[in-house]
């Protein structure tokens, strides 16, 4: 404590405090030359910023239930690390909505789940993603990860024919955004995108696998499939949930691209490469909050998780946005 003491005087003026003897040498055996206290402190301040850092929460928001298949990625990729999930159920959706709307909506979130420490922000809403994610990565430290660009790289690099079909709501396909995406990495890729609304309500509902849902596949595929893309993304949070269905429909020779799981495997490199992981022995806990009655939420997401939905919270993001923490009720 003594060593650290004299380190710390180092650092505001490269001297011993008054008063105090100043120790004959360092544990490393020389004397420290003028200001290397002050550098050593700084480092020693950032390593411990670093592992305090390391052991806050991933938040995932979405304007409703459909990003638990991202939360499924993440937790399946990086076990170890904590999650809270926030789901805007008393807006959804966030398709009808104008971008300003949907940008404002956002930056209540991501401040309600920065009010809760979290190291990391997924946007793990194609609409969002496509609307506020430059927005918010302006307006907030951390990393911020969206589902549009990590789906999008993936089926640019696993396409051979060089034309990639998309799959997603009508708002997601009337943006462009996985068009505009893919074009970006790649101009001479060939994107064909399709509006399949209908694959929403069938996941929700746990229709996976029966007659309704595979002639409904059937329906928005075949287009898609005769114009000869191998590579499919699926667009939309909820789509993985049908994700053996659709493979069924467009053939093994089509490659599937789930943007949640590309989405889980963005989060696990950008943590990596910042110094940010949990150690792997450890087991994350996972914390759900909604912003309308939880019980449709529960309902729903338990059927994504496969019964794993821990306690779910109603919390007010506006008054969190007048300074507080948000109220919660469960």
């Amino acid at each position: 404590m003594q060593y650290f003491a004299h380190l710390r005087a180092l650092r505001f003026g490269g001297h011993a405090p008054l008063g105090r003897h100043p120790l004959p040498h360092p544990p490393f055996g020389h004397p420290l030359p003028e200001g290397e206290g002050r550098r050593i402190i700084a480092k020693l301040e950032k390593l411990i910023g670093e592992k305090i850092l390391a052991w806050k929460a991933i938040g995932i928001f979405d304007s409703g239930v459909g990003g638990l298949t991202v939360l499924k990625e993440v937790v399946r990729t990086l076990p170890q690390e904590d999650t809270i999930y926030l789901g805007d159920t008393a807006r959804v959706p966030y398709g009808t909505k104008s971008p300003e709307t949907v940008i404002r909506y956002s930056r209540q979130i991501a401040r309600y789940l920065l009010n809760r420490d979290i190291k990391l922000l997924v946007v793990a809403c194609n609409t969002a993603s496509a609307v506020a994610l430059s927005a918010l990565q302006q307006e907030f430290e951390i990393p911020i990860v969206g589902v549009i660009e990590p789906g999008a790289r993936a089926a640019a690099a696993a396409t051979r024919s060089g034309k990639v079909g998309v799959i997603g709501t009508a708002a997601t396909v009337a943006s462009s955004a996985y068009t505009k995406a893919i074009k970006r990495i790649n101009p001479d890729i060939e994107v064909v995108n399709r509006a399949c609304p209908l694959f929403v309500p069938l996941a929700e509902e746990g229709w996976v696998d029966n007659e309704v849902t595979r002639m409904t596949a059937r329906i928005y595929l075949e287009d898609l499939k005769a114009q000869g893309v191998d590579t499919l993304v699926l667009g939309c949070t909820h789509y993985p949930i049908l994700k053996d269905v659709i493979a069924q429909v467009m053939g093994p020779e089509v490659t599937l691209v789930d943007s949640a799981a590309e989405t889980a495997r963005t989060v696990a490199q950008i943590l990596t490469e910042q110094g940010l992981l949990r150690p792997e022995n450890e087991r994350g806990n996972h914390h759900y909050f909604v912003t309308d009655i939880p019980a449709g939420f529960i309902r729903v997401g338990n059927r994504f998780l496969g019964g794993e939905l821990g306690d779910v919270y109603q919390v007010s993001l506006e008054q969190d946005q007048e300074g507080g923490e948000g109220e919660e009720t469960q």
